[in-house]
């Protein structure tokens, strides 16, 4: 497992580095990595028999598209005063900045299919996260399964590349489950959810001016939904386990506590209600 750690530290640095301008620091966050997705694509391109440069580079360059898509995400569409509207500016040069990163990269690797693999996971990501923030999914199968989509796509992409089904699945709804699990604590704490406000939109199209009383009975149903998709995910990821007997004890340690980790809100939520 030290191991492990010591290429997880080193990959980090390395993207810290590469997205360090000095200038977008004074106005903006500095970007958050995720380390639950870099301890996923480490892990399946280091079994995926690929050689140990190409596989840190696919990694690195995963890494700063999901940034990327993430900056731009923090873009807010609300009328600013000017001198607020910096640094949203500065946001939308970020994510083109570090989008510039990962192009660098790219034309680097000499590997078109990863390439177009990659480039179709972008893709996807941006139409599902239209879908989500337009509030156009047709139903609360489509909704979640934008949710899927945004969190997933570039690493499922990874996977397919690599040809392993199994990984596929399991980074599919373990992504899933941690997007979802963050936003139903956002709602539990009376903050911004784009989900639920999208499930809430699906769910009671036509609520106005309710009582507190039914507004609670709405929020409990909100919660139910979700937890049916967490649920079900985890289910799936317990069978895709299986098919892991000698998983790293780094990795199995950061999935259970991901499914922990919704266990502990869902009771909390018992005992306010």
């Amino acid at each position: 497992m030290q191991n492990l750690m010591t290429v997880l530290a080193d990959v980090k640095e390395q993207i810290e580095k590469k997205m360090k301008h000095p200038y977008l620091l004074k106005y903006i966050e500095s970007p958050i990595i995720d380390e639950d997705k870099l301890l996923l694509l480490i892990t399946f391109l280091k079994q995926g028999n690929l050689p140990e440069n190409k596989a840190i580079n696919y990694c690195i360059t995963t890494m700063l598209i999901q940034i990327a898509l993430d900056t731009h995400e923090l873009v807010s569409n609300q009328k600013l005063d000017s001198e607020d509207l910096k640094p949203r500016q500065l946001t939308v040069l970020a994510g083109v900045y570090y989008s510039g990163l990962y192009y660098k990269i790219l034309a680097g690797i000499d590997d078109i299919e990863m390439i177009r693999m990659l480039a179709i996971g972008i893709k996807e990501v941006n139409e599902h996260k239209i879908s989500l923030y337009q509030k156009s999914s047709e139903n609360i199968d489509a909704l979640m399964n934008d949710v899927k989509m945004i969190e997933s796509s570039l690493f499922v992409k990874m996977t397919s590349y690599l040809d392993n089904k199994d990984w596929s699945d399991l980074v599919s709804n373990l992504l899933f489950v941690k997007r979802l699990t963050a936003e139903r604590e956002l709602f539990l704490h009376g903050k911004g959810s784009v989900v639920f406000d999208a499930l809430n939109n699906l769910s009671f199209p036509r609520t106005e001016q309710i009582s507190n009383q039914l507004k609670s009975e709405q929020e409990k149903k909100l919660l139910a939904i979700c937890d049916k998709y967490v649920d079900r995910s985890k289910q799936l990821i317990e069978k895709s386990l299986s098919n892991f007997p000698f998983m790293n004890e780094l990795l199995d340690k950061r999935i259970q506590s991901i499914l922990s980790q919704q266990k502990s809100l869902t009771n909390t939520f018992v005992e306010e209600g």
